[in-house]
């Protein structure tokens, strides 16, 4: 099944690399590093801390290495051993040293995360709420993502042998003034 998997995926990429996509007129390539410390306060209570940049490596059709933001982030997660776990994240975004014109942002999160595994295949289902703290508007932002993995040889997901992960996210985004935006 993996040799199988593995051609199909060549098939289709030999037969788009030849022609010529256009998907978007201004396309924009970033880099975003990102130094994480996650440990455990407790059985079920685990902290996560990091620290990340995003740079734009290729805009306007130019390559370029030009900071975007700097975010210093801390999210707790509670699990409550039932495959479930619930967490709360505050973020805060340097935006203003990178543009002038842009403002700085503090974001809380809010999430509920479940998983199952009734054969070999793991289900995940994130609820998540976000709330953009700007200095003139808050954005209120709604996300569900689903994700499925299973192995493509043994029992379980191992980082050591072929598996597949599959997942997408449909993100809603409302604030007072401003028409929503749904993206998926």
């Amino acid at each position: 099944m993996t040799i199988s998997c593995i051609r199909s995926l060549l098939v289709i990429v030999v037969f788009f690399g030849f022609h010529e996509l256009v998907a978007q007129e201004s396309f924009t390539a970033y880099l975003q590093p990102q130094m994480a410390l996650n440990y455990k306060v407790l059985p079920h209570y685990n902290h996560n801390l990091a620290i990340s940049s995003r740079n734009y490596i290729l805009r306007n059709r130019e390559m370029e290495f030009q900071g975007r933001n700097l975010d210093i982030s801390h999210f707790s997660t509670f699990s409550s051993g039932a495959n479930t776990s619930f967490g709360l994240g505050l973020m805060y975004r340097f935006r203003k040293l990178f543009e002038p014109a842009r403002e700085n942002e503090f974001r809380l999160t809010q999430q509920l995360n479940i998983t199952s595994r009734p054969l070999i295949v793991r289900y995940g289902h994130r609820l998540r709420s976000e709330q953009r703290i700007f200095p003139d508007l808050t954005i209120h932002r709604f996300r569900y993502r689903f994700t499925l993995d299973f192995p493509l040889q043994g029992e379980k997901v191992d980082v050591r042998e072929a598996y597949l992960f599959l997942n997408t996210e449909a993100l809603l985004s409302a604030a007072k003034g401003v028409s929503p935006q749904f993206d998926q």
